[in-house]
């Protein structure tokens, strides 16, 4: 149910702020600031819902039900605090740029039309990355119902210059937002989208080694791993470090 949490709180943060009696702020970055959370949200919420055929919390996050794997009897508690109690400190740092945005009247500027192109366009190669990691499992799960060998990776569209473009896309999101909060003198912000960063790195490196526990495409894996970008997008490398430019 976690992952339904991200896509509320930062919505109900970002009116909190722009709404508190304290508030100050440039109109134009606040509605550009707010709006964007708002298509962020609905971008998130619907991918969650798509794969889970559209049910509230219909199965648990693999990650999930690994560590309770892992650490047995104690991870009730190990749980509580490594993935509840820290993520409501997580996602507050990550939206403190919010919280910038409506506490300086500093007039709109060029960087604010850098930071909502960045923030733009993570959320278009987000979706376009969602939605083809999705129809690639809903395809292979028809060929597995019709008895059909299944394709054992996705190197098409977005994934075939990266092989998390999702990832990509989040993280300029996030780092869109914090050039606003860095742009009206709040640099500091930069601790939320940095540890998300890092926290993602692990996810990564999670999701590839449970890519390569399946037989049955873990050598289409491997290449894959050797001839594709891990976030940010880029042409193929052959196997003797040349590139395949084609598109």
């Amino acid at each position: 149910m976690i992952d339904l949490y991200w896509t509320v709180i930062p919505v109900m943060l970002v009116h909190f702020y722009a709404s508190h009696p304290l508030a100050r702020a440039d109109r134009a970055r606040s509605v550009a600031v707010v709006v964007l959370t708002w298509v962020w949200s609905v971008r998130l919420t619907h991918n969650y819902f798509r794969r889970e055929r559209w049910e509230w919390g219909k199965r648990e996050d693999w990650r999930f039900s690994d560590m309770r794997e892992d650490y047995g009897r104690h991870w009730w508690w190990i749980s509580f605090f490594a993935v509840y109690a820290c993520q409501q400190v997580f996602l507050m740092g990550i939206c403190l740029p919010m919280y910038s945005v409506h506490s300086s009247e500093e007039p709109w500027n060029i960087w604010d039309f850098v930071a909502t192109i960045v923030c733009v366009v993570g959320i278009v190669i987000a979706y376009f990355a969602d939605t083809q990691l999705y129809n690639f499992t809903r395809k292979n799960e028809v060929l597995k119902e019709l008895g059909m060998p299944i394709e054992p990776n996705l190197e098409k569209g977005l994934w075939r210059y990266s092989r998390h473009p999702n990832y990509f896309g989040e993280q300029l999101w996030w780092w869109g937002l914090f050039i606003y909060g860095w742009n009206v003198g709040h640099g500091w912000t930069f601790v939320g989208p940095l540890v998300n960063s890092l926290c993602l790195a692990y996810v990564t490196v999670l999701v590839e080694r449970r890519m390569l526990k399946r037989e049955s495409r873990v050598d289409a894996y491997m290449l894959y791993q050797k001839t594709t970008s891990v976030w940010i997008p880029w042409f193929k490398s052959s196997l003797k470090g040349g590139k395949d430019k084609k598109l």
